[in-house]
């Protein structure tokens, strides 16, 4: 296996980050985003993507070669190459590990510290599809969020910021809530249990660590709600969809979220 550099102390000074939803491979829309970032956040320099990545890490170094982003830190999502990137993981346990000049895969669970916030990252989700996949070459067990990735997230302490590809079971996205609410029929009642399985275990996580701010992906859904608590749940969109992109303060943790015009205009501009 090639040598990876890894790093297990993540400490960054930026005030403020972009945060992407869902890419599936896209690069032509890792285009889009890139070049729409450099007139939208020039001050931005980190991007954190939460998941459903499955990138060609070259491609994507080109891509963003004039843009402002001089670093991309993954949250695994479902749909990725598990054959991979498990073996890459294993072999730097905790640690995050860079595959390429701007890309880092952040471990399960993984840990860092930006703009002087704690923040959590939560790789994994179920696929409520993996019947229609084949195992070993479109679907891997190892999508799954466990129990020794939920217990040790939760033994680290309270975070600010949770980056997750799952959404958590008892979310306060309606928009979520509704999509739940009307699954498509033909997907199994074997797949739709560990579906809920695995957000009951993103909700475990999240009720113990009790983040101002948890972000998620997967869903393809894009919104945002709040607990009677007062924390907050963002749903990012997918590629090509509203609300894939976002831009985090990390002082206020408050997300602007340009519409897909915006986006789409300032990439052609």
């Amino acid at each position: 296996m090639r040598d990876y550099e890894s790093a297990t102390d993540i400490a960054l000074r930026d005030q403020r980050v972009a945060v992407c939803g869902d890419w599936h491979g896209n690069t032509g829309w890792a285009r889009v985003i890139a070049r729409a970032l450099t007139p939208l956040a020039p001050d931005v320099s980190t991007m954190l993507h939460l998941g459903d990545w499955w990138m060609n890490v070259n491609d994507v170094d080109e891509v963003f070669a004039e843009s402002p982003i001089e670093r991309i830190y993954v949250t695994l999502g479902n749909h990725e190459p598990w054959n991979k990137f498990t073996p890459i993981l294993e072999a730097h346990p905790g640690s995050a590990v860079r595959l390429s000049e701007l890309v880092w895969l952040l471990p399960r669970p993984g840990r860092l510290t930006i703009g002087g916030r704690s923040v959590l990252s939560l790789g994994g989700a179920s696929s409520v599809d993996r019947e229609s996949r084949q195992e070993g070459l479109t679907w891997w067990p190892d999508e799954a969020i466990t129990d020794e990735h939920v217990a040790a997230a939760i033994a680290c302490g309270p975070a600010d910021l949770m980056l997750t590809h799952e959404s958590p079971a008892d979310t306060p996205v309606r928009p979520v809530q509704t999509h739940l609410r009307t699954t498509p029929h033909w997907f199994t009642d074997r797949a739709l249990a560990e579906s809920a399985a695995s957000r009951a275990r993103v909700s475990k996580v999240w009720n113990a660590v009790r983040p101002e701010l948890l972000v998620h992906g997967h869903m393809h859904v894009p919104g945002g709600g709040k607990t009677a608590d007062g924390r907050r749940v963002a749903s990012l969109g997918r590629d090509t969809q509203e609300g894939n992109l976002a831009i985090l303060d990390m002082g206020s943790l408050r997300m602007a979220t340009p519409s897909l015009a915006v986006i789409r205009g300032l990439a052609e501009g």
